[in-house]
């Protein structure tokens, strides 16, 4: 092992054991099971897992306390709305079915949209949500669970991991990480990044008994700034020869999203976090990612930094 990524490893290894998220399975699994997801994994609910989402994806950009007093003052978004909305047909062709629903292009300030003529009988603009995107988010995941997952998630996401085979080892995770986040990543308004973050959570804790859904949770790497910033202050960036700018250059090969990867290979979760199960080893990444994700990691930066965009427990938040 090159001493350099040897150092990588020591320090984020040590990172860990001083600020990491101990017992960050256990904590998500509490969340979900606060907001009935759990449970609506195991009776295959989509409409909750859907709310779950949804609610997740409003923090985007903004602080919690006013994503959460816009909803409680405006109201959410659920699948049984959409669903009554679109039961009466509406005319706009962008609302017959998932694919062609790309280019709405609905904005909530201006009200324009890619069909104005059809605005006035279209449901989409009638949920008061934030902004535009949301509503268009909202309508776009509503409409890939209905006719891509054909209303069961929990199912297509079987599905999906099911497909990936086994070997070659090397390269599994990241068929993994694909088979779920490629056709995901169509969704309105939801970047990679940002579903990584949400589907970790589900993956990892929805279900105990899914082992496949605890080796793809473990494999979702998410690159914000805060990750990005740490390799590149701690001199990772540069002893690795990997040098670049915050963007599509840190899921690139050789990018933070690989030397993430490959610094989570070379530590045991199960040093850190005394609940993984010895038979699971493939849940090793989980150490790192949670401290790089979850924790605020002062002693890194010692200039003022936002706290960083993390999946909290029981919703995402702080993208």
């Amino acid at each position: 092992m090159p001493s350099s990524f040897g150092r990588a490893v020591r320090l984020v290894h040590r990172i860990c054991q001083v600020a990491g998220a101990r017992r960050i399975v256990d904590d998500s699994r509490v969340g979900l099971a606060q907001h009935g997801v759990i449970a609506a994994v195991r009776r295959r609910d989509t409409p909750v897992i859907f709310a779950w989402l949804v609610d997740g994806f409003s923090y985007q950009g903004v602080s919690d306390r006013i994503a959460d007093g816009y909803m409680e003052q405006h109201g959410r978004v659920r699948w049984a709305d959409i669903s009554a909305a679109l039961a009466n047909q509406p005319s706009c062709p962008k609302l017959a079915c998932y694919w062609a629903f790309e280019g709405c292009g609905y904005r909530k300030g201006s009200g324009s949209c890619a069909n104005p003529e059809h605005q006035q009988g279209c449901p989409l603009p009638r949920h008061d949500l934030r902004n535009g995107r949301l509503n268009q988010t909202a309508y776009s995941l509503f409409l890939f669970m209905r006719d891509i997952a054909g209303g069961d998630i929990v199912g297509w996401i079987d599905q999906r991991l099911a497909a990936v085979d086994l070997v070659p080892v090397c390269d599994r995770p990241a068929r993994l990480r694909q088979a779920l986040l490629e056709p995901l990543g169509h969704v309105c308004g939801v970047s990679n990044k940002v579903l990584a973050m949400a589907l970790s959570d589900l993956l990892l804790a929805g279900d105990a008994k899914r082992p496949a859904w605890i080796e793809a949770g473990t494999v979702m790497i998410a690159i914000d700034t805060l990750v990005h910033n740490f390799l590149h202050r701690s001199g990772i960036l540069r002893e690795l020869s990997a040098d670049h700018p915050y963007g599509p250059g840190c899921y690139r090969p050789g990018g933070c999203a690989n030397i993430i990867e490959r610094i989570a290979g070379k530590i045991d979760g199960r040093s850190l976090q005394p609940q993984i199960p010895g038979q699971l080893p493939a849940l090793r990444p989980t150490c790192d990612l949670a401290v790089l994700r979850r924790t605020r990691a002062q002693p890194l930066q010692r200039q003022s930094h936002r706290r960083p965009r993390a999946v909290r427990t029981g919703r995402l938040s702080r993208f």
